[in-house]
């Protein structure tokens, strides 16, 4: 008979686990009060709607009018945010999350004449107008990315009737989630001793799927791909449906493809995009084969199923930490940043930043969101295990990133595209591990941090990376004219796994529906970007291992220039060129010497 620990409401948790809301707002009523008062107030930028563009005074008045209103805005909404990832279940949580949706959406649709009219300017113009008024070299950026759009928007009309219809576009997205989180029914599943165990998509995920028992590593996967089944044709619909909505909005725009509209707004070029997919799966399949070939052979199975990838290569061996060992390490291990960005993670620890407690209702996860001018608020479920110091380093670089972009930027400066911001999380995962090893004897220790750097490729390099070529496929075929079947869908996904994984791993029937596991593939082009991330981070922190200060300064200010740079740009200033595939190369070398490393430990 197990003892499960008693789960406690979220009012019964221990003040110190849990982050301090009272830095956004004091009370619940003071953000009832804001959340009123910022509906009233958005006549504070409509009073420039029709006359935004009429002379040099009205623009800066008015996008600092803006800018100002898109910070209240932000803090209204991370406040409901962060109430109800901490406890979903709370009915008035619930009802404080739609109703700021409400009036976000409704605020949203007022404010869409900004955009419209800032693209009644001339590029040309930008330079004069700046001349002419020096403080709008602050939205110079911003200007700048609202006119390359330019070739691309429609008319006025157009536009604001298509965003009367981002209901109707989300829809796809809202149909997926919905169903995900709420039809989906898993049949039970038995460990070896024939204890029933209870099955949903968040247990196979977040615990059976890196089980140590190969047995219900297999009846989980059964179990889940058994239901995906059942609703294959519905969510080939949902996804089918997005697509068509992204192509036909590409083609509407006059993009030249599909791909082009979708890196447009990451400012990424299509070479950049297909060589983080071409370099890492022709040159990281060898080496991932070799680690799935060593997992079968230290696991003792007969096949390395798909299933089996996450298996624990050592399972005996989860090294535990209490909260306070795992920062103390964690500020060890990132004092070579310097004592700037020290203090911030100091800061991030010591003055609830973390909510780590865990409670019903809790999102389960990690994230860190970033109010512009308070601080970040890092969530995360602290269960004891030193795995969970790496999921908290990661979060914690997002912090030390926004933090510092926030102290340095204008909010309107502080964004960096998305194919950049997986970088400062993932660099403090590779100094975390590089002090471990560095500070461990232990031959085990030493093995079990190298696989959780593994972990980290695992995840960035090979999952959202295939999810990435997946849609590269399916973009083509929609372009071509295929319909987007459920047969296509899947045989499209069985066919990126084959060609990875070759005959390494057997890539089981129901593999090629994990295409039904991602909601990534609604929010376009993303996957990809978490392997552009990490390849940055990899050659930073390769230069940081090298150089020490220096690197860590060049760093420190590409942090610091929070979004006023394009992604390559950002890349550069750190001292990565990613418009050369060198850099990605460098960073797939480096996991081959991480599963080197793994074979001669055993050997």
């Amino acid at each position: 008979m197990t003892h499960e620990m008693k789960r406690f409401e979220r009012s019964e948790v221990a003040e110190d686990k849990t982050w301090d809301l009272t830095d956004l707002f004091a009370s619940r009523d003071e953000w009832e009060r804001e959340l009123n008062a910022i509906q009233a107030n958005v006549s504070d930028v409509t009073q420039y709607k029709g006359r935004l563009t009429a002379n040099v005074e009205n623009l800066l008045n008015g996008l600092k009018a803006y800018e100002r209103f898109q910070d209240r805005l932000i803090r209204v909404s991370t406040y409901a945010e962060l109430k109800s990832s901490t406890d979903g279940s709370d009915p008035q949580n619930q009802a404080d999350s739609a109703r700021t949706a409400s009036v976000l959406a409704d605020l949203g649709a007022k404010l869409a004449f900004v955009e419209n009219e800032l693209l009644e300017l001339q590029a040309d113009h930008l330079e004069p107008l700046v001349e002419e008024e020096p403080e709008l070299e602050t939205y110079r950026k911003l200007l700048e990315d609202i006119l390359e759009k330019k070739p691309f928007v429609l008319a006025p009309e157009t536009e604001e009737t298509l965003a009367a219809l981002s209901d109707v576009h989300n829809a796809p997205f809202m149909i997926y989630e919905r169903s995900k989180s709420s039809d989906l029914a898993f049949d039970a599943i038995a460990d070896e001793s024939g204890t029933e165990l209870p099955m949903s998509a968040a247990l196979y995920e977040d615990s059976y799927e890196t089980s140590p028992d190969a047995v219900i590593r297999k009846q989980a996967f059964e179990s889940f791909t058994k239901t995906l089944n059942h609703y294959k044709n519905t969510y080939a619909v949902a996804y089918s449906t997005e697509v068509t909505k992204q192509v036909t909005m590409s083609r509407l725009r006059s993009y030249d493809s599909v791909t082009d509209m979708l890196l447009h707004s990451q400012q990424v070029t299509k070479q950049m995009y297909h060589n983080q997919l071409d370099i890492v799966q022709e040159e990281l399949a060898p080496h991932m084969r070799r680690f799935a070939k060593l997992k079968q052979e230290k696991l003792g199975l007969e096949k390395m199923h798909f299933y089996d990838l996450k298996a624990p290569l050592d399972p005996a061996f989860n090294p535990s930490t209490t909260f306070e060992e795992a920062t103390d390490t964690i500020q060890q291990a990132l004092a070579v940043m310097g004592p700037e960005y020290s203090e911030i993670i100091r800061k991030g620890i010591n003055e609830r930043w973390v909510d780590r407690a865990d409670n019903i209702g809790k999102q389960s996860g990690a994230f860190c969101a970033s109010p512009y001018g308070v601080h970040p608020y890092i969530l995360i479920t602290w269960t004891d295990t030193m795995r969970g110091a790496f999921v908290l380093a990661h979060e914690l670089g997002h912090a030390g990133h926004f933090y510092l972009a926030g102290e340095n930027q204008s909010l309107v400066n502080t964004e960096p595209s998305t194919y950049f911001v997986e970088a400062p999380s993932t660099l403090n995962e590779l100094l975390l591990a590089d002090y471990m090893i560095a500070n461990t004897d232990d031959k085990r220790m030493k093995r079990w941090v190298i696989t959780q750097l593994l972990e980290t490729y695992y995840h960035n390099f090979v999952t959202h990376l295939l999810e990435g070529e997946f849609q590269r496929r399916v973009y083509s075929l929609a372009e071509s004219g295929t319909p987007l079947t459920e047969d296509v869908l899947t045989g499209q996904k069985s066919e990126t796994l084959q060609n990875f994984w070759g005959d390494a791993v057997e890539i089981d029937e129901g593999a090629g529906l994990t295409w039904m596991r991602q909601p990534h593939y609604y929010m376009g082009l993303y996957p990809y970007t978490y392997s552009a991330g990490l390849t940055i981070s990899t050659a930073v922190a390769g230069k940081i291992r090298e150089e020490g200060k220096p690197a860590v300064d060049r760093w420190l200010a590409v942090l610091k220039a929070g979004g006023t740079m394009k992604p390559l740009e950002l890349a550069q200033k750190a001292g990565v060129d990613m418009s050369n595939p060198e850099a990605i190369r460098e960073a797939v070398a480096y996991v081959g010497k991480l599963v080197d490393e793994l074979e001669e430990s055993y050997a």
